[in-house]
């Protein structure tokens, strides 16, 4: 479990590493992820050293997202002690909410019909 939760914290490094570098608009543990995601597809077709390897990584991460609802704890302690603030931008917080939560429906949904499209031409 230490070598995968390694590897996800030395990739999120990485990605901070060249968000940084580069000065991209794309926060650094996205690029981090983006690398995982590389690394996992080049490994397709693994031995089975890195078959188990690719098993504690999906383990690790199943148990980390498991404990994901206690990283919103210091979020919400955060938003409550600057409400005055959140107040005072009440309709930008909210059109940031309204506008984001459409998009993401519309690229889900777009995304969906690609693959689904896919599917059925194989």
């Amino acid at each position: 479990m230490l070598h995968a939760i390694f590897l996800i914290l030395l990739l999120q490094l990485i990605g901070e590493a060249i968000q940084k570098f580069f000065q991209l608009a794309v926060p650094g543990p996205v690029i981090g992820l983006i690398m995982l995601l590389c690394f996992l597809l080049s490994h397709r077709t693994a031995s089975g050293r890195m078959h188990a390897f690719r098993t504690r990584l999906v383990t690790t991460s199943e148990t980390l997202l498991g404990h994901l609802s206690l990283l919103f704890v210091p979020i919400g302690v955060g938003v409550i002690m600057h409400l005055q603030l959140l107040e005072s931008q009440l309709v930008r917080v909210l059109g940031v909410i309204i506008v984001g939560t459409l998009s993401t429906l519309i690229f889900t949904a777009f995304l969906f019909q690609r693959f689904r499209r896919r599917e059925g031409n194989e």
